[in-house]
Parts: C-alpha cells; sequence; structure tokens
C-alpha cells in the first residue's frame, strides 16, 4: 500500500473516531438556563478581564491567601453558585442597627456577624441587645446594568409622600460611600450622602464597594481600598492584589443578564398581562435603561429586571428590627426578578426566597408581601386559580 494511501486513511480513521465520540458527548446546556456568562460586546481585553475576575470569584482562599482569622466563607462562588440565589447554608447574618442614627455594634464586629474562624481564633457570636436580620446572599447577574441606571431615573420613579394615590411610596435611600469610591459623574449628592442601589437595603453604592466588604466582611481579606484587619481593627497590609479586587468587580458589573424563556406561550402571555394589571409592576418595574458608562457594552442599553431599585415599606411581615442606611426596619429594596425561575439550580431545587429565605415558594412570597404591596396582594387573592396559574408561570420564565 502506498504511503499516501496509508495517510488518508489514518486521517479518515480520524474523522469517524470524532464523529463517533460527539455522539455520546453531553450538549451545552441552553444559553437560557444559565446565569453565568459574559454580556454580549466585550472587546478582547475586557473579555480577559471578566475571565480573570472569573477565576478569582472562583478562588478558594486559604490561611496563606489571606483567608481570616474570622469569616462567612472562603470563596465567593460559595455564596453565589452559578452566580445565582444563594440557601440556607450561605446565608449571613447582620446586626446592630435600629434606625437611621447608625450602628451602634460597629465596635463589637457589626454590621455582619463572621461565624467561622481559623484554628487559634474564635468565631463571633451575636452580642445581647443587638437586634439582627438574615439575609440570603442574591444573584450577581446583570448588576452591571444596575449599576448604570441614572440617578434621574430612580428619583422619577420615586414617590415618597405618594402624591399619585397608589399606595406606592417608593424612595431612595441615600447613603455615606467610602472614602475609596468615586462617584460617578451623573450621581448627585444629598447632605454629602449619594444614592445607594445594591444590598438588601440599597445600602450600596456601586459594585467595587460591594466587591471590597464581600472581601472583608464574608472571607476577612484586606484590600488596598479596605487594609484593615478585620479582627483587629487595625491597619494591616493588603492581602490580595488590588488588580483581582478590580477583576472581580469588573466581572460582575459584565455578567449578562438572565435570558427570559418560553415568552411566546400563551399561558406565559397570560401571566405578563396579569402581572401589570394586579400592579406588580408598580414597584417590580419591567424595563430600565442604563446610561453612559466606562464599559461600552453597559451603555445606553435596555433591559428587562423587574426591579425599580427603591425602598418600599412591607409592613410587619417583614418588619425584622434591623437596618441600614437610612431605611426602616420594615424597607427593603425591590429585588430584580430576572433569574427568577432559575433560582433552584443554586438553591438546593427548590425556592428560599424574600430578603431572609423564609419563603419556599412564589406563592408563599407574594404572600409575604405587605405595607405598600397589601393591595397588590389582595389583587393576587382575587384572581382564579388559573389567572393564579399562569402568574406563577410568567414569573418563572423569567
Amino acid at each position: 500500500m502506498k504511503k499516501s494511501h496509508i495517510v488518508i486513511g489514518v486521517i479518515v480513521a480520524l474523522i469517524i473516531g470524532v464523529q463517533s465520540c460527539e455522539r455520546f458527548e453531553p450538549k451545552l446546556p441552553p444559553e437560557d438556563s444559565l446565569l453565568d456568562g459574559p454580556m454580549d460586546g466585550l472587546n478582547f481585553a475586557e473579555m480577559q478581564r471578566f475571565l480573570d475576575g472569573d477565576q478569582t470569584f472562583e478562588e478558594v482562599f486559604t490561611i496563606e491567601k489571606g483567608l481570616g482569622p474570622l469569616f462567612v466563607a472562603n470563596s465567593c462562588v460559595s455564596c453565589h453558585a452559578g452566580d445565582g440565589k444563594g440557601n440556607p447554608f450561605s446565608t449571613v447574618t447582620r446586626f446592630g442597627q435600629i434606625d437611621a442614627t447608625g450602628n451602634q455594634f460597629l465596635h463589637l464586629g457589626g454590621p455582619q456577624l463572621q461565624n467561622r474562624a481559623i484554628p487559634g481564633y474564635d468565631p463571633e457570636v451575636l452580642p445581647a441587645g443587638a437586634t439582627y436580620t438574615r439575609l440570603t446572599p442574591p444573584a450577581v447577574t446583570g448588576m452591571g446594568l444596575l449599576e448604570f441606571v441614572p440617578d434621574a431615573v430612580l428619583l422619577s420613579m420615586a414617590d415618597p409622600e405618594d402624591r399619585d394615590g397608589d399606595g406606592i411610596s417608593g424612595r431612595v435611600n441615600w447613603v455615606n460611600i467610602p472614602a475609596f469610591i468615586r462617584p460617578r459623574s451623573e450621581s448627585g449628592s444629598k447632605d454629602g450622602k449619594y444614592i445607594g442601589r445594591f444590598g438588601k437595603k440599597a445600602s450600596v453604592y456601586d459594585l467595587l464597594q460591594q466587591t471590597v466588604s464581600a472581601f472583608s466582611e464574608d472571607m476577612g481579606i484586606s484590600t488596598f481600598y479596605n487594609p484593615i484587619d478585620l479582627f483587629s481593627g487595625m491597619p494591616i497590609d493588603p492581602e490580595i492584589a488590588t488588580q483581582k479586587v478590580n477583576n472581580v468587580s469588573f466581572y460582575l458589573q459584565t455578567l449578562k443578564a438572565p435570558i427570559p424563556r418560553n415568552q411566546n406561550d400563551p399561558e406565559v402571555v397570560r401571566g405578563k398581562a396579569l402581572f401589570t394589571q394586579i400592579s406588580c409592576s408598580s414597584c417590580h418595574t419591567p424595563q430600565l435603561k442604563t446610561g453612559n458608562a466606562p464599559i461600552k457594552a453597559l451603555a445606553f442599553q435596555e433591559f428587562y429586571p423587574y426591579t425599580d431599585l427603591l425602598l418600599h415599606d412591607m409592613g410587619p411581615e417583614l418588619d425584622d428590627g434591623y437596618t441600614e442606611g437610612s431605611a426602616t426596619t420594615a424597607e427593603w429594596r425591590t429585588p430584580p426578578l430576572w433569574g427568577l425561575g432559575l433560582a433552584p439550580d443554586s438553591q438546593g431545587g427548590r425556592y428560599f426566597l424574600m430578603h431572609d429565605g423564609r419563603a419556599n415558594s412564589i406563592e408563599q412570597a407574594i404572600e409575604l408581601h405587605g405595607g405598600e404591596a397589601s393591595r397588590v396582594r389582595q389583587n393576587y387573592r382575587s384572581l382564579s386559580p388559573g389567572e393564579k396559574e399562569s402568574l406563577i408561570k410568567f414569573l418563572k420564565s423569567l
């Protein structure tokens, strides 16, 4: 046999082998079933920063890498599996503030309880007399879009005096920001404070602040931005490279928004109409738009998060006696609903909804809506069983 025939035969065999293997390879899950992944439009350098941030987000930190001495978790992903919601095992405890006068327990470890410690140290316990709440980690996808919604848009949606008489009086949370944060050019201030938009109480200004706080409060890791030892409160050299911190913040900014599913399903279409009809959209605003942004892919983008990012009084059902910033103990930021149908994927196959995960179904979560949402809750109760089913199906499609 000629050598050329042998080579051709080997190539043909390889092709057949590859094709045979492909038949046994698992198919990739549909893109709309995943929360993680970059948003469209990133250039090569931005994509590299995204990947570097993703790597740090998944990194397991050890004592040698700066973990502790007190901490809650040893990685970002342990609280946000697949970039999704947390569960009771990753829920954090925050304590020490009952009103707008500020946290009175900062000298005793506030505002967050570090319930784990490296060998040789004791984990924190709640101080006597401190009010507290338990907070389930949120999904982190699409957050960059939320960061660059102009302040003017949030202020236009706010109605703190309920001038339109609809019973909804959402307001922004004016918060103090750390010295290392550079306010966006479009951000206005009020008495030296800026509008918060992240966290259960909208007490966090931007994603860099969120990232730095997570390294410190969740993992006990000091950074260039906050070079303080969590245990002693004393200055300490940064324990992680600043570029890694910046890349995690960039990663959070450029995670894609959740992709809705089954939008042409007649039941989903019906549920979407009912969502507006019973006034869920009064707080869970379907559509927002970003303004200018330093990342081109984030600038002037329309998106559908189903939130107004405002504080709303949710009544005694959700008043746990603890707060942050200027929010009252019964006020909570409207959580985005996008990705709601995928929440069980990161929560052990079931739902843990509301700020502390107390609701194990969407129906239970709706029933916990009191205060400003009492009228909406009553509207929901007035729906027929079939209408309720359509509404839930729509929410699970987000």
